[in-house]
């Protein structure tokens, strides 16, 4: 399966809309502290938005709501993965990636039977205190080895030159998130990481 080589991850709708607009073809919707009703909302809108423009939502955690509004998609971390209810989600038809930073997460993640795997933090990141050091780009070639055809996705400390790198190393799709969010011009970014990723 061949997924879009820029997969950005988002707290709103809103951000959600914005890259739309550019022309981005994945996005994750990570919303943690909100309200049931907030963030059916924003799933909702989301998803919209996203099959207006053709392309795919990923819905962070909030498996039983993907369920419920329709999704296609579902991101869960490892913590995620042990409330989850995968048969469920598996019944709604909903495609799955999972995140892993070490080989007993990656053996975990891909007895699941995900659509794509995740690893990092590749480099050091700001956006969440990690109990992992960075992997390094070793470890992005590695894991390519250990998932074979299942697509692999770095995240953690990139940008656009990191995500080029991360690519020849092995990675099918490489994600952001401040480095989008915290740039004065967030559209500007997003098309320069289309550019490098293209």
């Amino acid at each position: 399966m061949s997924l879009p080589r820029f997969y950005p991850i988002f707290d709103s709708a809103d951000w959600v809309s914005r890259a739309l607009a550019v022309g981005v073809r994945m996005i994750q919707l990570r919303m943690k502290d909100a309200s049931d009703e907030a963030l059916r909302a924003e799933i909702a809108r989301a998803r919209d938005l996203a099959r207006e423009r053709g392309a795919i939502l990923v819905v962070n955690d909030h498996w039983r709501l993907a369920i419920e509004l329709g999704c296609d998609w579902l991101h869960l971390g490892q913590e995620d993965l042990d409330g989850a209810d995968l048969s469920a989600i598996r019944g709604a038809g909903l495609r799955l990636g999972v995140s892993t930073h070490d080989g007993a997460e990656l053996d975990r993640a891909l007895s699941v039977g995900p659509d794509y795997v995740a690893l990092g933090p590749v480099w050091p990141t700001i956006l969440k205190k990690m109990p992992w050091a960075p992997q390094g780009l070793d470890r992005v070639g590695e894991w390519k080895r250990r998932v074979d055809a299942v697509p692999l996705v770095a995240i953690g400390g990139l940008t656009p030159e990191r995500g080029r790198a991360a690519l020849d190393a092995g990675a099918d799709v490489v994600s952001a998130v401040t480095d989008i969010t915290l740039n004065p011009d967030p559209e500007a970014r997003m098309r320069e990481w289309l550019r490098v990723t293209a």
